[in-house]
């Protein structure tokens, strides 16, 4: 079950926008190969407003992701993209609906 999750917001530099949006889709596959994430979602809220929502089982699959490709490579090209550093939130999940694992059949 889902208990935690980050809401990190951004907000990209002037021209950076596109940067930002290949930035955020080229994240992806990293996050599908952390088996502790359990959902991820890259955000456009605004004309030059993005964010990220990641939500985990567990405080270990949370920190897992802080220390993974994904943060590291948003820190390292923050003050290449964002006018601001990232702001990023630790929130409590109170209630989630997620697709049902696929149940694999019996031979």
């Amino acid at each position: 079950m889902v208990k935690v999750a980050l809401l990190v917001r951004l907000e990209a530099r002037p021209g950076k926008v596109a940067e930002v949006e290949e930035f955020l889709r080229g994240g992806l596959p990293l996050v599908k190969a952390e088996p502790d994430t359990t959902a991820w979602f890259a955000l456009r809220i605004g004309p030059q407003s993005f964010g990220i929502f990641d939500a985990f089982d567990s405080d270990l699959g949370l920190q897992a992701h802080m220390t993974g490709q994904v943060a590291a490579a948003l820190m390292e090209r923050a003050g290449e993209l964002f006018s601001t550093p990232p702001q990023i939130e630790r929130v409590e999940v109170l209630a989630a609906k997620l697709p049902e694992a696929a149940e694999e059949e019996e031979f």
